[in-house]
């Protein structure tokens, strides 16, 4: 398995099929563009076989955290040590960028990704905590929505 962090479009549209959605050409411009984002993905033999993302966010008292974004394993690679792999690597480039540490958040109940983050040395942070998200459509949202 080789890992590259990837900084091209034409790399992330040829493994487009490892994210949720087929990836927008704006967004991954964009994404590219930053050098606080980064994608890596994993090739067995030459195929993209999984790729993870990471965010850097900084806050004043918090300093710099890496926040891995999305993982994702094509479905023939799995349980093959892909995914712990990406993890891995997003986390030595977090210390190799003077990350004070890296989070993530997943479903409770996908026992996958909580297998390859505890095998990858994550550990939970903190009990009851809860996830709430907001979607804007036409840059606007309504209270009345939530």
């Amino acid at each position: 398995m080789e890992i590259r962090r990837i900084t091209q479009a034409e790399d992330v549209t040829a493994a487009g099929h490892l994210f949720d959605s087929w990836p927008e050409d704006e967004a991954t411009a964009r994404f590219l563009a930053d050098e606080r984002h980064h994608l890596l993905i994993a090739y067995v033999a030459g195929a993209p076989a999984g790729m993870v993302t990471g965010v850097e966010m900084t806050h004043p008292d918090k300093g710099t955290e890496m926040f891995l974004y999305e993982l994702g394993v094509d479905e023939a690679f799995r349980r093959r040590g892909v995914g712990r792999g990406l993890v891995t690597a997003l986390g030595e480039l977090a210390r190799e960028r003077d990350c004070e540490g890296m989070w993530t958040i997943t479903d409770k109940d996908n026992t996958a990704a909580l297998a390859t983050y505890h095998r990858a040395g994550g550990e939970p942070e903190e009990e009851g905590q809860v996830v709430l998200g907001w979607t804007y459509e036409d840059g606007e949202t309504d209270a009345d929505d939530f």
